[in-house]
């Protein structure tokens, strides 16, 4: 008898920024849509694969449309790669997280996907955020965001949140 064999679920890729105000604070948005619609993020978006952009690519272009920044390569620092497999039991993710390294002088305006504020970084992570973002994504911005970490995370229903760093 074989074991059952798992679903196949689609594997979205996506870009998150930190981007921060000169004091240091965080931007933030408060999502209103799904994904984590009610929670607080990082902006980022999905990369359009059927364009072939790459990951620093969609960073640029989510930056500009969602805040009005425009970015060249150099302005980002690719901080992270995350797998998140079985995520809500829904997708599997894989995650390029960036730090931005221009400030951002002012708040955007709210957006359709929610709205922003600065927030100092000992409270980003008090906010309501998911919960593998606070387990996986903030630490990484907040430990090592100067250097590059690849992590693998299994978030399978029903189970402990399994988390492999695969880089150091």
């Amino acid at each position: 008898m074989h074991p059952p064999v798992a679903p196949t679920l689609p594997f979205k890729i996506s870009t998150l920024i930190y981007v921060q105000n000169a004091a240091g604070d965080l931007l933030l948005l408060e999502r209103r849509k799904s994904p984590n619609a009610g929670l607080w993020s990082p902006i980022g978006g999905k990369l359009e694969m059927g364009l072939g952009e790459s990951p620093f690519e969609a960073a640029r272009r989510e930056t500009a449309e969602e805040i009005g920044l425009t970015l060249a390569d150099a302005d980002l620092h690719l901080f992270a790669m995350v797998a998140e497999k079985n995520y809500e039991a829904r997708t599997h993710w894989l995650m390029f997280l960036f730090h931005c390294k221009r400030t951002l002088a002012q708040l955007p305006p709210p957006m359709d996907e929610g709205n922003f504020a600065f927030v100092p970084l000992a409270e980003a992570e008090q906010r309501p955020i998911p919960e593998t973002d606070r387990l996986i994504l903030w630490p990484l911005f907040r430990d090592r965001r100067h250097t590059f970490t690849a992590v693998r995370a299994d978030c399978s229903p029903g189970q402990p949140l399994r988390v492999v760093v695969e880089t150091v």
